[in-house]
């Protein structure tokens, strides 16, 4: 650990002499070109994070950095810039204080389930359905397809409620926090009504308008499904691994010490969630109920649901109110999750004082201890939008995407796109600002081979849903993004070590996606071609590369070991 914190030093004291005296002086008002500079801000805060397990201090020396780049080279400017300009102003976005209150209220609310015994009594219900590991861990990736609306409300309801679970069949908190992720953004990102699909239409619509291309842009958006490689593998090997009962890499490391030993966490481990709410005792006499976890989850995910068509019906100009997929693309998620979390938590309250099972006293210091328990996810959430802001102000993305020639075959350039999408995705920790600034400049390149006749007609939409499922790697295993933060929270994993474990699965997907890229690009197949290469890939490398995490074949392998 010494060592660690030694060469951390060196690696920030040489940066920043680096930066002090490289970073371009321009006039005020004219924005400096940093050129490779630019991938510092994300580099420093991922490489230090994985060397010192500092996340906190790493995401904000990377911003201090960014900051500093941004003016001159000067480091007493760049300190109250990076307070000024990118921390307070992340606070301050109404999107991201949103989000804040619903993570905290989120946390309220599950420290009242908790403590009136609806946490524990949903966790043995489950149990009587999932006894194993094996059914455990299908039953939380079932979850995670069923709340396909909304990635934070996907990561904060099945991670809470499957935990108790996981931990009583021990399942490393690593695993469960895989699963969550797994079936977050990449699920949200594919379904026909959800809070991602508005965005997404969006940035279609503009691109094919600037395009000249005449089109229903929901088709569009349905057409790209199949071509999602990425999404459509990851949340497929989940399963695979659940069903094998088979792991690889680190993340078999985790599987067998919680299996072996009942440790769902490591020794070192930081856990994202602390005591209040992962330790809660409960009160003596307390007859456990299901539904005191059920109702309040229940109403959160109606009142979300809701939320969103109403929200997203009120608040647009010329939207019928039968049109369910418009409302819901045009609704403001961030303040639906508010109401949505609010809410639930006020009947877990009044359950909990109505069944005399709490005082309104007990119920209140219950919803605190528990949003105390992610007040460290909160500032981690902070630090992140602040670095995502840093990176776009240097251009770390635009850097990216121009190092690529655009003299590129066609079959290629899906490729190309998906790779691009998840390098700018993984170091900006982003998969909307990574939409954002790959579509307009991947979409009108797919359209030049088009017009001009030496690409398949299928290019443009293969394209699309190369940067669209690419987008979501970094948003599914960048330590930065702010989804694969809230899955450790969710899961009360430490962080690294879930970014650490879950990557190796990340990266098995992602090549096999560039596997079906090939298929549909170079060779010009149906990209069903793709999809059943993929499967039967996913099940080879599971079955001949992962080792058993069966407790029976743990413990055989640890006694032919001793021997």
């Amino acid at each position: 650990m010494r060592n660690r914190n030694i060469l951390s030093i060196v690696i920030i004291v040489l940066l920043f002499v680096i930066v002090a005296f490289v970073s371009p002086k321009t006039p005020d008002g004219e924005t400096p070109q940093f050129g490779w500079l630019s991938l510092l801000p994300p580099l420093l805060a991922i490489v230090l994070a994985f060397i010192t397990k500092q996340v906190l201090l790493s995401l904000f020396l990377g911003i201090f950095i960014g900051s500093v780049m941004l003016n001159g080279g000067n480091i007493f400017y760049g300190f109250l810039r990076t307070l000024d300009d990118f921390v307070v102003k992340s606070v301050a976005d109404t999107w991201n204080a949103a989000i804040l209150i619903f993570t905290l209220s989120i946390g309220g609310m599950i420290g009242v389930v908790g403590k009136m015994g609806g946490t524990k009594a949903i966790a043995e219900a489950l149990a009587k359905k999932a006894k194993t590991v094996r059914s455990a861990q299908i039953v939380t990736w079932l979850m995670g397809i069923i709340v396909f609306f909304d990635d934070y409300a996907n990561t904060l309801i099945v991670g809470p409620t499957m935990r108790p679970l996981t931990d009583k069949l021990k399942i490393s908190r690593e695993k469960l926090a895989y699963i969550v992720d797994s079936t977050a953004a990449p699920v949200t990102g594919m379904a026909l009504i959800s809070t991602w699909i508005g965005y997404e239409i969006g940035l279609i619509k503009d691109a094919y308008e600037s395009l000249g291309i005449q089109a229903n842009i929901y088709e569009v958006f349905f057409k790209t499904i199949p071509y999602r490689f990425y999404s459509i593998f990851a949340l497929l090997l989940v399963f695979i691994i659940a069903l094998k009962l088979k792991d690889f890499g680190p993340m078999y490391k985790a599987e067998k010490r919680a299996r072996l030993t009942g440790k769902v966490l490591a020794d070192d481990a930081k856990p994202m969630a602390s005591d209040e709410i992962t330790k809660m005792e409960l009160k003596e006499g307390i007859k456990l109920r299901a539904s005191n976890a059920i109702v309040p989850i229940l109403t959160l995910i109606i009142v979300a649901f809701f939320g969103l068509w109403y929200n997203g019906y009120t608040y647009s100009e010329g939207v019928n109110w039968y049109d369910i997929r418009t409302c819901f693309g045009n609704a403001d998620a961030s303040v639906v999750l508010v109401w949505a979390s609010i809410v639930a938590s006020i009947v877990a309250i009044v359950m909990a004082t109505s069944q005399k099972i709490l005082s309104l006293g007990e119920a209140l210091e219950s919803w605190i201890n528990g949003s105390k328990s992610l007040l460290i996810t909160c500032i981690i959430l902070v630090l992140a939008w602040s670095l995502g802001s840093v990176t776009s102000s240097v251009g770390t993305a635009d850097f990216l995407v121009n190092a690529v020639s655009d003299k590129l075959p066609a079959g290629i350039l899906p490729i190309i796109v998906f790779l691009i999408s998840c390098v700018v995705a993984f170091a900006t920790g982003t998969s909307w600002g990574t939409m954002a600034i790959v579509i307009p400049l991947a979409l009108p390149l797919a359209n030049s081979y088009v017009v001009a006749g030496t690409g398949a007609s299928n290019l443009l939409i293969a394209t699309l849903g190369a940067v669209l499922t690419g987008s979501i790697f970094g948003d599914h295993c960048s330590p930065i993004s702010d989804t694969t933060i809230m899955s450790s929270m969710a899961s009360a994993s430490d962080h690294i070590d879930h970014v650490k474990t879950q990557i190796p699965y990340s990266l098995t997907a992602a090549g096999i996606a560039i596997i079906g890229y090939i298929i549909v690009g170079v060779f010009k197949l149906n990209p069903i071609v793709s999809l059943v290469v993929g499967v039967a890939l996913l099940v080879g490398i599971v079955h001949f590369f992962g080792k058993s995490t069966a407790e029976e074949d743990l413990l055989l392998e640890a006694n032919e070991s001793a021997e």
